[in-house]
């Protein structure tokens, strides 16, 4: 799958954000290294904390469903500028791998791919929990 449908897949995933509090969607689209593909979309909740981002839904769906090996995961959402995703979800993403590609798309249809271990260099990982 090429990177630009990704993206396609993550903007039509946003389209079921539930957020009626920020009024911000984003969707996500998550490809497995099998070729599967997982897509999440944020959800809001009255009690922020409760909150989902979509990045995560479509983590956590993958993880459900068996899978925990990720080539890249697309992000958009409303702005017209790139979408990234937020620190907790670049901390999941790295959970599962430092060479994820993370594709962020523009309300132009351009995008920017880069690296898990780009977006969070010196990031905490399960092999520091081996020392």
């Amino acid at each position: 799958m090429d990177y630009k449908e990704l993206l396609i897949l993550a903007e039509k995933a946003k389209e079921n954000a539930y957020v009626p509090y920020s009024k911000f969607h984003v969707g996500a689209a998550l490809l497995t290294d099998e070729g599967k593909i997982f897509t999440g979309c944020n959800v809001e909740c009255a009690s922020y904390g409760g909150t989902n981002c979509a990045e995560r839904t479509a983590i956590f769906k993958a993880v459900s469903e068996g899978y925990k090996n990720f080539k890249a995961i697309a992000i958009a959402s409303d702005l017209n500028d790139y979408t990234y995703p937020c620190g907790i979800c670049r901390q999941v993403i790295i959970e599962f791998g430092l060479d994820i590609d993370i594709i962020v798309g523009d309300s132009n249809k351009e995008y920017k791919v880069y690296k898990a271990s780009e977006m969070m260099p010196y990031s905490f990982t399960k092999e520091d929990l081996d020392s």
